[in-house]
């Protein structure tokens, strides 16, 4: 392999793993944001990896660290860091293809943890003083007022003791009150898919972006191998 062709590979796996590396910071970035303004946590506690920022946060962070040690490989041009990023990309690929097919089969499964868990809030919160469980009531509040929602499945759930988050109206000066008609799981259960769909896309594209610095990183390494370099 002559000296023009190693450069070129060299500069392709920085770049792809710099690449790789802003796509992780990014990710982990969103990711914290979404864990400080989302209203949803006290409220489902079951099965936390549901959480789209949480996924986010935990995949990030793993692309970041070993996109770093790629990056730092090319670089140095160090086979014990090259190999190294080699396995842990790996690795780091078959635990992103568990992780989508976990979700692929256990998708009913997570529904009903997640109805499970708004059904306990709900009965925490008809059953809360005036000055405790405050997390979990303006939480809960607040979905109903953001998705336009009442209660679980629908109003019903509530038995009459219905709290102004569910008017319609705003402000709601009406008697009787009207309310929304429709649960808050069904409107929670399209919004954390929808989530999925676009957290799915980014994942996608990252795996692809994975696969080929893998590719480009056997050569490199072949070639340093070959040379005698690399453990320096």
């Amino acid at each position: 392999m002559n000296r023009t062709c190693v450069s070129c590979l060299k500069s392709l796996v920085i770049f792809l793993n710099f690449l790789c590396w802003l796509c992780g910071a990014f990710v982990v970035a969103f990711g914290e944001f979404q864990m400080m303004h989302s209203r949803y946590a006290s409220l489902i506690t079951s099965f936390w990896p549901i959480y789209p920022a949480n996924t986010l946060v935990v995949t990030g962070t793993i692309v970041t660290c070993v996109c770093y040690l790629g990056v730092l490989g090319g670089l140095k041009e160090n086979r014990c860091m090259l190999i190294s990023f080699f396995i842990l990309l790996f690795i780091l690929m078959l635990v992103e293809l568990a992780m989508g097919c976990v979700f692929l089969v256990y998708n009913r499964e997570i529904d009903t943890f997640f109805e499970k868990d708004l059904t306990r809030s709900l009965e925490i919160y008809k059953h809360s003083g005036p000055d405790s469980n405050m997390t979990i009531i303006n939480d809960f509040d607040a979905v109903q007022h953001l998705f336009s929602c009442c209660g679980v499945h629908s109003v019903a759930d509530w038995e009459g003791n219905v709290p102004i988050s569910c008017c319609t109206e705003d402000p709601c000066n009406s008697v009787p009150q009207p309310n929304w008609q429709e649960g808050c799981h069904k409107k929670l259960r399209d919004w954390f898919a929808r989530n999925y769909l676009s957290t799915g896309a980014g994942v996608v594209t990252m795996f692809i972006i994975q696969f080929v610095c893998l590719c480009v990183t056997v050569p490199l390494f072949c070639h340093f191998s070959r040379r005698g370099l690399g453990y320096q």
